[in-house]
């Protein structure tokens, strides 16, 4: 949004003015949304696309991760590139096997073996096998996988090109547009060739209803947690100095607010914004999983195999660039599956075990990824991205 339009929206306009706050917007980002160091990542992806693998490597960051924490690093030579998570960029006890993390790192290799395809490579991934447990968490660097490059014939296709296009949308969705029939055949069959992950959608009113008072409940039980709270506010970045200095984590541009909404946000301070956050409307993020046509599970054999993981990470990544290339939006709501998590590291009764066992109605499948899809009211911002200098080891 340029300045003009900015002040020319109502109920702003007065709180720019007075006290010096037109310093403010511009010192706190109001007019500078997707600008910066933080976002030339998504500029510049496709730099160096004359065979360098690093190349693949600009494609990979821009993928998805929880709370957009960028657990990956990546080990770059001519032959090869290693995987590995960052074990100190996680969002603690939401996420205290790491489970969440571990998918970020496969949507990063989604990313990248597309890139390799697209810039003459054949590739083949390596995963490496594992069971992860709360000892995930420990800090330091573990190798999770390795691509092997051979040269090839380059061949782009239209999820390689939906890369930079490719966001996480927060914004309300149209319930009155379904998500088109091809659209959904597609999505159902994008595990064709998995054998341990599969997707379950549900488009019917009263299978989503129940989805989203599983999910509203168990977000509210797992906030109320004064460490996931914590952990969950450290990616948290309200001040626009933070966005472009650590180049990750949670914007206010990305709450999927309107406009006005948006700028008035930025002039908070954290405090005001938190109280802000606490009156909002109790029911506001069912309404907003139920203004959604779709809701998907990914589903897996076992929720703590790593390598069933880094597939469904894989997977989330592929639906989502998908949606994109139709014109539809995407994001994750998951927190039962969070719920799971943190009733089996706390030794309480699995209640959310049994409730999504019942969704999907087949034991033999545990959904360790929650998301919905649909048409949305306003475009997705970009999150931002560390350089790549940051993520090479």
């Amino acid at each position: 949004m340029n300045r003009r339009s900015f002040l020319r929206s109502g109920g702003v306009v007065s709180v720019l003015v007075a006290g010096g706050g037109v310093w403010r917007a511009y010192d706190q980002g109001v007019f500078s949304a997707g600008e910066g160091p933080a976002y030339e990542p998504w500029k510049d992806w496709r730099s160096g696309s004359d065979g360098d693998p690093l190349t693949l490597v600009r494609a990979a960051i821009l993928a998805a991760s929880p709370h957009n924490t960028q657990p990956w690093l990546f080990k770059v030579s001519t032959s090869a590139i290693a995987l590995y998570l960052d074990t100190k960029r996680n969002v603690g006890a939401l996420d205290p096997y790491l489970r969440e993390e571990h998918i970020g790192i496969g949507c990063a290799l989604e990313n990248l073996m597309l890139a390799a395809a697209a810039n003459g490579y054949g590739a083949v991934a390596t995963l490496l096998p594992g069971k992860l447990d709360t000892s995930s968490a420990e800090s330091g660097p573990r190798l999770v996988a390795r691509v092997d490059l051979v040269r090839g014939k380059g061949q782009e296709n239209e999820l390689y090109k939906a890369i930079p296009l490719r966001h996480t949308n927060r914004s309300p969705y149209d319930p009155l547009r379904p998500v088109p029939p091809e659209c959904l055949e597609t999505l159902m069959r994008i595990t064709s060739d998995e054998t341990a992950v599969k997707v379950f959608l549900f488009a019917e009113a009263a299978e989503r209803k129940r989805i989203v008072e599983i999910s509203s409940a168990a977000n509210d039980e797992l906030y109320s947690d004064p460490d996931v709270k914590g952990a969950s506010e450290r990616w948290i970045r309200t001040r626009w100095s933070s966005v472009q200095t650590f180049r990750d984590g949670l914007t206010i541009d990305t709450f999927g607010l309107p406009p006005a909404a948006t700028a008035a946000a930025k002039l908070m301070s954290a405090g005001m914004l938190r109280w802000a956050a606490s009156r909002a409307q109790k029911d506001g993020y069912s309404t907003l999983m139920m203004s959604a046509p779709l809701i998907g599970m990914i589903a897996v054999h076992d929720r703590y195999d790593r390598e069933q993981t880094l597939r469904t990470g894989r997977i989330w990544q592929r639906a989502h660039l998908l949606v994109t290339t139709r014109g539809l939006a995407g994001r994750p709501c998951n927190e039962a599956v969070e719920m799971v998590d943190h009733e089996r590291m706390r030794g309480n009764e699995p209640r959310r075990l049994s409730l999504l066992a019942e969704l999907t109605g087949d034991a033999a499948w545990q959904p360790t990824f929650i998301f919905y899809v649909g048409y949305p009211a306003r475009p997705g911002r970009a999150s931002p991205r560390r350089a790549l200098q940051e993520v090479l080891v």
